[in-house]
Parts: C-alpha cells; structure tokens; sequence
C-alpha cells in the first residue's frame, strides 16, 4: 500500500466508524436495546475492517519508485552527528565559567 493509499485509508475507517457508532446509537435509542446498538456497531466495525484491512488495487494507485541499489552505493547516505554526554557537559561548565 502506498502513502496515499494509507492516508485514504485513514479517512476512509474514520468516517465509517463515526457513520456507523451514529446509525447504531440511533438504532439503539429507537428500540431501546443496549444489545441491538453493540450489534449494529460490531457489524459496521467488521465491515469498516473488510474495507480497509485487504491491500486492495484502489489504494496502490501511486507506486514509490525506489533507488536502485547501484546507485544507492554511489551516494552514500548522510552521518548524524553524535555529542557525547562529556562533552556537554564541558560546555555547560565552559559557559558557567565565563560567566
């Protein structure tokens, strides 16, 4: 799954859920079952997962392209550099001594 297709994704489960947790409160407050309303939810939760879950074709529409891995060697990714705690803690005692 791609980027887009993982955002899609998100939007897609966030409105069924909201869409589903509202038909099932309703339905629920109508017949006034506690039951009735779990059921509709769990039903809507297992729909909303069969819709999102799969790596349908849908959410593949924008394929990352990847660097080739003989041209990964050709550029060498970039080193963070690391301070020891020694050394900040030398200078927080150079900047205590200046002042």
């Amino acid at each position: 799954m791609d980027w887009q297709g993982q955002k899609l994704v998100e939007q897609i489960m966030q409105i069924m859920l909201l869409v589903f947790a509202v038909i099932a409160f309703v339905a629920g407050y109508v017949l006034g079952s506690f039951r009735m309303m779990m059921i509709v939810y769990a039903g809507g939760v297992a729909l909303t997962a069969l819709i999102t879950v799969p790596n349908w074709p849908l959410f593949n529409r924008h394929p990352l392209n990847w660097l080739d891995p003989s041209e990964a060697e050709k550029h060498p990714k970039p080193q963070v550099a690391v301070s020891s705690k020694k050394e900040r803690h030398q200078k927080v005692n150079v900047v205590l001594a200046a002042e």
